[in-house]
């Protein structure tokens, strides 16, 4: 089997016991914390980590959708979709204790990561990574998208509670590389000329540097560059999470990034959003 490009499946088990962790040291203060996520506090969070769980083993492993969706003519119909499925559940849930969803967190999640590791990679995903541009993904695409999920919100908690632990290149980098990987999408309007590179960096050992070339094509993504680039801009790698999942917008936090070369090019990099909203 050829190279997977991002292969997380083995990395929901690990994350889940984190995650468990973490629940069980909160106290009742943490559970109403506001997260960088506006309208959601550490409780409502963590609700909706249940709810991508439980969507995963019923709608992806079991073929269930229950609730069909309204007709979706653009991504915008898609958004305001999923976000009123969030809504509702966050809602609902308001009635589970926390003791409740950490028991129940923890009755499925190993069910959840052995379905991931059940995947061939390079099978077509039951559901297109869009923030991308792709209209249709292979799983492995999708498996890393959902392990964003699972990784940013446990994030928001933490962030929220101040217990740092999933900052690690371990767990950090390959959120980061798949977040990248709207790079392309992003600059999809974008003109300039052939060959042109354009170099992103997320700070610290835990982060990495990212090259976006324009060829024939269009804009590609890569690991290296044999020219200079043409513009380069250097995120903090305690913003670049919060960035790209939309919870700040790049206005709020130019001046805490460091732009080289051409600055339009630069702050296009800082419009990248890598979650659906």
């Amino acid at each position: 089997m050829k190279e997977i490009p991002i292969d997380t499946r083995r990395l929901f088990k690990p994350l889940q016991n984190k995650l468990i962790e973490l629940l069980k040291s909160l106290n009742e203060d943490d559970w109403n914390r506001q997260t960088v996520a506006k309208q959601w506090k550490v409780k409502d969070v963590v609700s909706h980590m249940l709810d991508t769980q439980l969507r995963v083993l019923s709608i992806q492993r079991d073929g269930y959708y229950g609730e069909q969706p309204p007709k979706i003519n653009e991504y915008v119909d898609l958004v305001k979709w999923l976000n009123q499925l969030n809504s509702e559940w966050v809602s609902a849930t308001k009635r589970l204790s926390p003791q409740t969803l950490i028991l129940l967190l923890e009755s499925i999640g190993d069910l959840v990561s052995e379905y991931y590791v059940s995947l061939n990679p390079w099978d077509e995903a039951v559901f297109s990574v869009a923030w991308a541009g792709e209209s249709t993904s292979y799983n492995w695409m999708h498996v890393a998208r959902d392990y964003t999920e699972y990784w940013h919100h446990q994030q928001q908690v933490r962030d929220a509670v101040n217990k740092q632990g999933i900052m690690s290149r371990e767990f950090f980098y390959p959120a980061m590389n798949t977040f990248f990987q709207a790079l392309p999408h992003t600059f999809r309007d974008i003109a300039a000329e052939k060959g042109t590179v354009i170099e992103a960096r997320v700070t610290s050992e835990a982060g990495g540097t990212w090259y976006l070339i324009k060829n024939a094509e269009g804009w590609k993504l890569e690991l290296g560059a044999k020219s200079n680039p043409l513009a380069i801009v250097s995120i903090p790698i305690e913003i670049s999470w919060i960035l790209f999942s939309k919870s700040i917008r790049p206005h709020e936090i130019i001046d805490k990034v460091e732009i080289k070369g051409d600055e339009y090019l630069a702050k296009k990099i800082l419009e990248m959003v890598s979650v659906i909203a």
